[in-house]
């Protein structure tokens, strides 16, 4: 069978159990590093170009998004746990070279998933209608909430069909494919939105002007570009899995595609505790912005906008924990914890060297940054004071990111979810609560920098101890 460079180059790392190079090691970690945070930046860019472009609608069409965003995130997080409670099992067994049972358990998951995001679904599907009037919204904003949190509760199953088949990839160490198709899915979802938000109108274009048709849907549009993006993407990722020349092509493959008990137990405890933890974090965030709420609209706006150029800080230090996951996954699975303890010491300094760059780009751009995206002085302030506390934690916050992808990767997911979770509720939330009636939005983010700050040191502390590689035994 054959192998990508980068596929082969891990496999004979595995293998090798004497001494290994550093630049052999740092060579994989780069190369499985730069699709992944591609991947993540295609990512990013899909959420602000859905936000750009219905901010042009008016405002109460982007609150309509704005509004159900949080609950949306809570389902993609369970669906991504779910998935990465099958995946991570693929990479053990990549790493020990035992592909047919790979192959079988990839099968496996296909069926499983697909029957728990149609119940997740339907779970959506019923909340629909209220979900808006839960959250507070108002008349003017909660039909098109609810139409829009709607067709995302239907595209559910697409969603977990993207997210395992990316997660699968990964894990056997390709990539280079979900990197090219988040790009994709990030065209795609661009030009489905051009015409399905928009109604017909003539566009001045040099000078002339040019025709375009629409379907004038709005923010229902904007749902439907994302699902019908995701639909192409998905229908492609499945057929490269079911037939490309990879190390888990299904094709073939005489495996019963039916879930055993033992690989869904198996499932169950990698992803339950992630799943968990996404559930518990998401309320996290609903709580800070009811913190934040009465500092004013200022305050509010400014937070929104600091939170989203953040994003752009740490999306390299998620794509290289996705490489972390790869890499220690398949080394414990190959049973070498040597290179596994030394991929996860790698991939943890190369996320705190880039954020620590990103971080000064950060605190230095922070005033052109904000203009960007609002031109009121007042928000622009608090926003560059918000970016420039949190800049200082960034190397830290690249260690809890990174080391979690490293936990993750060898199925040790109990405790890390426990220690994110005590880090958010514990630091973060209580500094958050005490601080912001005295000082404000800047008492918000000197909270966050000083939590992120913590996080960081447990999770060094956790990956220095070594018992994350113990876990893969108990599995």
């Amino acid at each position: 069978m054959e192998k990508s460079e980068k596929e082969s180059r891990l496999t004979a790392l595995i293998r090798q159990k004497g001494r290994v190079r550093l630049s052999s090691i740092l060579s994989v970690a780069v190369r499985l590093s730069i699709p992944a945070i591609m991947a993540q930046f295609a990512a990013t860019a899909m959420e602000f170009i859905d936000a750009a472009m219905v901010g042009h609608l008016g405002a109460d069409p982007a609150a309509s998004i704005g509004l159900i965003a949080t609950t949306t995130w809570l389902f993609m997080g369970v669906c991504s746990a779910a998935s990465m409670g099958f995946s991570v099992q693929v990479a053990h067994l990549i790493g020990a070279r035992k592909l047919d049972q790979a192959k079988a358990i990839a099968r496996q998951s296909i069926i499983a998933l697909l029957i728990l995001s149609i119940g997740v679904g339907f779970v959506g599907v019923m909340i629909a209608n209220p979900l808006p009037l839960w959250l507070g919204g108002t008349a003017s904003i909660n039909t098109g909430a609810s139409a829009y949190f709607m067709i995302f509760a239907l595209s559910i199953p697409l969603l977990q069909m993207n997210f395992l088949t990316n997660g699968l990839l990964r894990c056997s160490g390709n990539m280079a494919i979900p990197g090219i198709m988040g790009v994709l899915m990030c065209i795609l979802d661009v030009v489905f939105n051009f015409f399905l938000i928009f109604p017909s109108r003539n566009v001045d274009i040099i000078g002339s002007s040019i025709y375009i048709p629409g379907f004038g849907l709005g923010v229902q549009g904007a749902a439907l570009g994302t699902a019908l993006a995701e639909l192409v993407v998905t229908i492609f990722l499945l057929f490269y899995l079911w037939y490309a020349n990879s190390e888990i092509r299904l094709s073939g493959c005489r495996a019963s595609a039916m879930p055993t008990w033992r690989v869904i137990k198996r499932a169950i405890r990698i992803g339950f505790p992630m799943g968990v933890e996404r559930f518990i974090n998401s309320a996290a965030q609903i709580t800070l912005t009811v913190i934040v709420a009465p500092l004013g609209a200022f305050a509010i706006a400014a937070n929104a906008f600091a939170v989203t150029v953040e994003g752009l800080c740490y999306m390299p230090g998620f794509g290289i924990a996705d490489a972390a996951t790869t890499l220690s996954g398949q080394s414990l699975g190959g049973a070498n914890r040597k290179l596994a303890k030394r991929f996860a010491w790698t991939t943890v300094f190369m996320g705190m060297s880039v954020m620590s760059i990103m971080g000064i780009v950060m605190y230095v751009a922070a005033p052109l940054l904000m203009e960007l995206l609002t031109d009121v002085s007042q928000i622009i302030d608090l926003g560059v004071m918000a970016l420039r506390i949190e800049a200082w934690a960034e190397p830290m916050y690249a260690a809890s990111i990174v080391a979690y992808g490293v936990c993750v990767g060898a199925g040790d997911t109990l405790w890390p979810c426990i220690m994110n979770l005590g880090s958010m509720w514990g630091v973060r939330i209580t500094l958050a609560a005490l601080l912001a009636p005295t000082m404000g939005l800047k008492g918000v983010w000197l909270a966050m920098c000083i939590e992120l700050c913590f996080r960081g040191a447990i999770f060094l502390i956790r990956l220095k101890s070594g018992k994350w590689m113990d876990r893969i035994h108990k599995l």
